[in-house]
């Protein structure tokens, strides 16, 4: 029956000989009936020939004793019928008598198969052993016998069958493909398995004409011992290949040498560096990485320890390469490796350098620094920091304590008193644990105010700046004061004061103005546009000046020259006026009606100067401290990307960290630079378009993937709507993709947590129009008046401050095409910068500042 058990087949066996023989009884039992009937047929036809003789006989003369016919037949019937059964019960007699020796023998026979049943059963019941059954018709298997507890194996049928649940993976993974080896092509095998519990099993696997069958075997102890020897050769075995696998994979030289000091073993990586076709010729033609006098070098180390680390210089394909050499030395041999340094030692010097330049620069300012380590002790000051505290230059080179350098300065008067230093003091050191930067005020006893800058050092350390502003706000007071009283003077002259913005409309202007002129308050209020005034002002004019004046104003003079002439007004008034182009892109416009102010005119014309001079003095410091930073930072970058490859070794997770910090920092410094130096080429008057066919679809996806990551960072998604859009058009593809970057960068800055960043673009009659919209906080009115001005950042809900250059940049660059930009915010509704470009631009011309 399906399903039945190996001992349940063994029953069916013994009972089939007794089927076997009951079998035969039938067939013996049939062959004697079939006699029988052949007697019987023969009877019958003897007494079928006695009734023929005696119908003969009837017929003949009758005999002397009369005897009749029916008397011949049942006389004739009789004798054969007494002869067929006599016949038959000697036949039966025999034939039982050879069925009930037959009998006998079938029953020693079963015996014995019992015996030999219930000896197998015994076996197989042992608690060392068990085993899984598969019949021929049937996929299901069965299991006889248990294994020891201690085995790990379980009892249950469906947790044994599961083997990867009690053996270890290898084991279970190397079990299941000999079973499905045997069940599919007869494979037999033997192996040696091992439990989750660290006992090893003996497996054999066997298949029969009608059964498959996998045994388990519980070992002995000295058996234990030897296939725990075997699974653990067999585990060395495949990690032996796996760490050979990796050093043969390692791109760096490794070797093994015998006992003698001669190459057993090289990697790929050792037969390259050597030009040997492949390791084994490296090793049978010896040749060696390192030269002889370091190699002297490493077996000198070997006699004194077993471990040699060091960094050696070779020659590898012509070059020489220093290399960190690692070798270990065993009682059979050593091994050794090693990894290419150049660069990171290329780098560290070039570091070293850049150390020394930036010390160097430091000790020349007159801003005092001082660079204090992870452990607060100073590690670096320059001479403005040793001037400013007046301290003992023996004293600062060794290197105090932060804390005793503050103690020392209270001692020696130079700090003022706290009402509880010692919380001030911790509040100050605070900054060793803090992540942004820290500012402070000082105010000395001697008078002086320092704004003190505490910087935390990615490394650990802080660096503190001491700015002394005591000169700075003196002058700003004084400055504050001079406006104060500039701003008096102004409402008190005589002579009308009016001063009008790059857009067009007036900024202020005196009392004076609006009497001369005859205008009323609104008309003369902040705010109002030229073109207004003009129309107020003409009627009360012969001959009116203010075409000129709105030339001036609105940039239709290109030239930007001051112009001085007189106007004679209905009531026969005579003014002088003057247009005085200010560096801000302002117009101031004076109005005298009696006498020309000397005193006034010589003080706006020496501040004009002054103001242009410091403006230039501002353009080429910027220009030359931003080309001098730009080489070592283009320098930090590379060497930051280079360290972070694979080939200059691994590196630990903070390392990582560092690097990735140094070289986004570095990225945002130079793009700082980049934006500095592309403004003071604009204003230079040097900045050439490179005028070519701008195609849309690839500008916006180069200015999309610049800031992909920034948006990731933020959860912000970035939806591009160019359907509107022409497919290309004129003008400089390299500034349109940074004023788009510009643009998606700033609304990246003020866009909410997972909120959407909207580009659009579509074809206008002017020309190209982009609009970048975010959902943020939107712009105050203030703030939006001064969003174009050049280091003027806000924070405004932003979640970082730049340098503030990024929108003066976008509006210097479409104006240099142009075109214009124009802001739509407010609040609730976001912010949408909209850049409009001509289809060909007719020419260049200056960005406004």
């Amino acid at each position: 029956m399906p399903g039945e058990s190996p001992l349940q087949a063994g029953r069916a066996v013994s009972g089939g000989h007794q089927d076997s023989t009951g079998g035969r009884d039938a067939t013996r039992i049939a062959g004697m009936r079939s006699r029988v009937r052949r007697l019987l047929l023969l009877a019958g036809t003897t007494l079928v020939s006695q009734f023929a003789a005696v119908a003969a006989h009837a017929a003949a003369p009758a005999p002397i004793f009369p005897i009749g016919t029916v008397d011949v037949i049942q006389l004739s019937v009789l004798a054969g019928v007494m002869g067929a059964a006599l016949l038959l019960a000697l036949i039966t007699i025999r034939e039982r008598a050879r069925t009930s020796a037959e009998n006998v023998q079938l029953r020693a026979r079963i015996a014995d198969v019992n015996a030999a049943l219930q000896r197998t059963e015994a076996l197989l019941n042992l608690r060392d052993q068990r085993a899984v059954v598969w019949s021929a018709d049937n996929k299901k298997p069965d299991l006889v016998g248990a294994l020891p507890a201690e085995s790990g194996a379980p009892e249950d049928r469906s947790a044994f069958l599961a083997f990867g649940r009690w053996l270890m993976p290898r084991s279970a993974a190397a079990l299941e493909h000999a079973v499905a080896a045997l069940r599919e092509k007869s494979v037999a095998f033997d192996l040696v398995i091992e439990s989750q519990t660290g006992e090893p099993l003996e497996v054999q696997g066997r298949k029969s004409a009608a059964h498959v069958i996998v045994r388990f075997v519980s070992l002995s102890e000295a058996q234990r011992g030897h296939a725990r020897l075997k699974l653990e050769n067999r585990r060395l075995a495949a990690e032996h290949g796996a760490v050979f696998g990796l050093l043969e994979a390692l791109r760096m030289p490794v070797w093994i040498r015998a006992a003698d000091g001669a190459l057993k073993w090289v990697n790929r990586a050792y037969a390259a560096a050597v030009e040997a076709a492949s390791g084994d010729a490296a090793v049978s033609e010896g040749k060696e990485f390192l030269g002889s006098q370091a190699r002297t070098t490493v077996a000198e180390t070997h006699a004194a320890r077993p471990v040699f680390e060091q960094t050696l210089s070779t020659v590898v394909g012509g070059d020489r390469h220093m290399f960190s050499v690692t070798d270990v030395a065993g009682p059979d041999g050593s091994a050794g490796l090693a990894c290419d340094v150049s660069a990171v030692e290329q780098v560290r010097a070039e570091y070293q350098r850049t150390v020394r330049s930036h010390a160097d620069t430091l000790d020349q300012l007159n801003t005092a620094v001082a660079i204090f380590d992870a452990d607060q002790k100073l590690r670096f000051f320059n001479q403005a920091f040793q001037k400013l505290w007046d301290l003992d230059p023996a004293f600062l080179n060794s290197a105090p304590d932060h804390a005793l350098v503050l103690d020392r300065l209270r001692t020696e008067g130079k700090l003022a008193e706290q009402p509880e230093w010692r919380r001030w003091k911790e509040g100050l050191l605070s900054a060793y644990r803090a992540v942004e930067s820290q500012e402070h005020w000082w105010h000395l006893p001697d008078g002086k105010t320092l704004r003190v800058l505490a910087n935390p050092q990615p490394k650990g350390g802080v660096t503190w700046v001491f700015e002394n502003l005591t000169e700075k706000i003196d002058l700003e007071s004084r400055y504050q004061t001079a406006v104060r009283v500039q701003g008096e003077t102004l409402d008190n002259l005589a002579e009308g004061v009016a001063v009008f913005g790059p857009d067009g409309r007036l900024r202020l202007s005196n009392p004076a103005f609006a009497t001369l002129w005859g205008l009323d308050a609104e008309t003369a209020k902040p705010g109002v546009h030229v073109s207004a005034i003009r129309n107020a002002a003409d009627r009360r004019t012969l001959e009116s000046p203010w075409a000129g004046f709105v030339a001036a104003v609105t940039g239709f003079d290109e030239e930007r020259r001051d112009l001085h002439g007189q106007a004679e007004l209905t009531d026969g008034s005579v003014l002088r006026h003057a247009t005085i182009h200010l560096p801000n892109g302002q117009v101031m416009m004076t109005f005298v009606d009696v006498t020309d102010s000397v005193n006034v005119e010589r003080a706006l014309k020496d501040k004009n100067e002054a103001l242009l001079k410091a403006d230039q003095l501002k353009n080429e410091f910027v220009q030359h401290v931003s080309y001098e930073l730009r080489s070592p930072l283009t320098n930090i970058i590379g060497f930051t990307e280079l360290m972070a490859l694979p080939a200059t070794g691994p590196l630990t997770g903070k390392q990582g960290e560092y690097l990735e910090h140094i070289g986004s920092s570095s990225s945002v410094l130079l793009t700082i630079v980049n934006d500095i130096l592309d403004l003071a080429t604009v204003d230079a008057g040097i900045m050439q378009l490179d005028i070519s066919e701008v195609e849309v679809g690839r500008t916006i996806a180069a200015a999309a993937e610049l800031v992909a990551d920034r948006l990731e960072e933020h959860r912000i998604r970035l939806t591009v709507e160019a359907t509107g859009a022409p497919r290309s058009f004129h003008g400089d593809e390299t500034r349109v993709r940074q004023i788009l970057y510009n643009l998606l960068s700033n609304a990246a800055n003020y866009a909410p947590e997972a909120s959407t960043v909207r580009l659009t673009c579509r074809g206008v009659a002017a020309g190209v129009e982009f609009a970048v919209h975010d959902d943020g906080p939107g712009m105050a009115p203030d703030v939006l008046e001064t969003v174009f001005k050049r280091f003027e950042p806000r924070a405004n809900g932003g979640r970082r401050r730049g340098a503030g250059l990024g929108l003066s940049i976008v509006k210097s660059f479409v104006e240099l095409h142009g075109g214009t930009v124009r802001i739509d915010t407010g609040e609730g509704r976001g912010t949408t910068v909209i850049c409009t470009f001509p289809d060909a631009p007719s020419g260049l011309r200056e960005a406004a500042e």
